[in-house]
């Protein structure tokens, strides 16, 4: 039997245009992946990279806009092109989200209390609103914020962003949910906020035995919570492996370029310079022939611009990796 809670199968997305003229956008273009029952997948990389679409298409929740190709597996049940009402069964439930700057998630007008009553009352029609607010203070204090029974009575403009981020996880917690999607959960955050969140997830996973997709643009973020990591740009994997393969053996020049621009502590602008990536992002509209990485990368040969390379699996660290550089070794 699987150990595979998710499996994805050359998924792709693409949102079509109002216009004849404007090409469709080709957000995810053929990804596949698996992730087992407990581990922390983290997926890195810039904004347009495919991160979110690519996720947010599991549990649904993308725009009738998208068109979708591929398989979803979800402990052996295909989700893609489910009906609404289908998703709904896993969306909340089995499957949890957390989203990224959390001021944006709330209602203004309903404190926190009214939230959690109406989470509940979606897999428990006849809950209390007394029963509602004796599982909701549970669920805030096992992810930390305090006095969690008085604070049921407060409204989202009363807390910190770093609360509100703990709310997010608690609803969702609320539904025992077996896997755990946090579209960058520490954006908008401090730093020290950021790594409260981290450690707050690693423990709830390490309790409730959950699954994590960790999603974030900080390689280093990223680093600090998952088993394995996958680097996307463009639409494609462009690499994967366990964490301490891409930490210190990373073959991928963009996975290079995103660990040589992320800040070291101790670093000053007056003694070093701070690197950055060149170029920008491809257009996914009109994605590029070749590897998407080719215009920005310092290493391309004339075979990068024109062929696509290949994904392909690697012996060391359980790696994979889409560049004709690491396929002449």
């Amino acid at each position: 039997m699987s150990n595979d809670l998710l499996q994805i199968q050359d998924l792709t997305v693409t949102f079509s245009s109002a216009s004849p003229h404007v090409p469709a956008l080709q957000a995810v273009r053929g990804i596949s992946y698996s992730l087992k029952k407990g581990e922390i997948l983290g997926i890195v990389g810039e904004s347009g990279s495919g991160k979110s679409v690519s996720t947010t298409a599991i549990p649904g929740l993308l725009p009738s806009s998208a068109k979708l190709s591929g398989s979803i597996l979800f402990d052996g049940t295909e989700l893609l092109n489910q009906p609404q009402a289908v998703l709904r069964r896993y969306r909340g439930g089995r499957i949890g989200m957390i989203f990224q700057e959390p001021g944006r998630s709330y209602d203004p007008l309903q404190n926190i209390g009214a939230v959690f009553h109406e989470t509940f009352r979606c897999s428990q029609p006849n809950i209390s609103r007394l029963q509602s607010d004796m599982l909701a203070a549970q669920l805030l204090a096992e992810t930390g914020l305090q006095d969690a029974v008085q604070r049921l009575r407060s409204f989202p403009h009363q807390f910190s962003g770093g609360q509100l981020q703990r709310i997010g996880i608690a609803l969702a917690l609320a539904q025992n949910c077996d896997l755990l999607i946090a579209d960058e959960p520490t954006t908008a955050l401090d730093v020290t906020i950021q790594a409260q969140i981290v450690e707050l997830l690693k423990k709830l996973q390490q309790k409730r035995g959950i699954a994590i997709l960790f999603i974030s643009h900080n390689i280093d973020i990223v680093a600090a919570i998952a088993n394995r990591i996958m680097v996307m740009y463009g639409g494609l994997i462009m690499e994967t492996g366990t964490t301490e393969y891409i930490l210190n053996s990373c073959s991928h020049p963009y996975t290079q370029a995103l660990l040589q621009a992320a800040p070291r502590f101790g670093s000053h602008y007056s003694q070093s310079r701070l690197v950055s990536i060149p170029g920008k992002v491809c257009d996914p509209r009109r994605p590029p022939a070749g590897c998407p990485f080719a215009p920005r990368c310092s290493k391309a040969q004339d075979i990068c611009k024109t062929v696509l390379p290949q994904l392909k699996q690697r012996t060391t660290g359980n790696s994979a990796c889409r560049c004709f550089l690491t396929q002449e070794e």
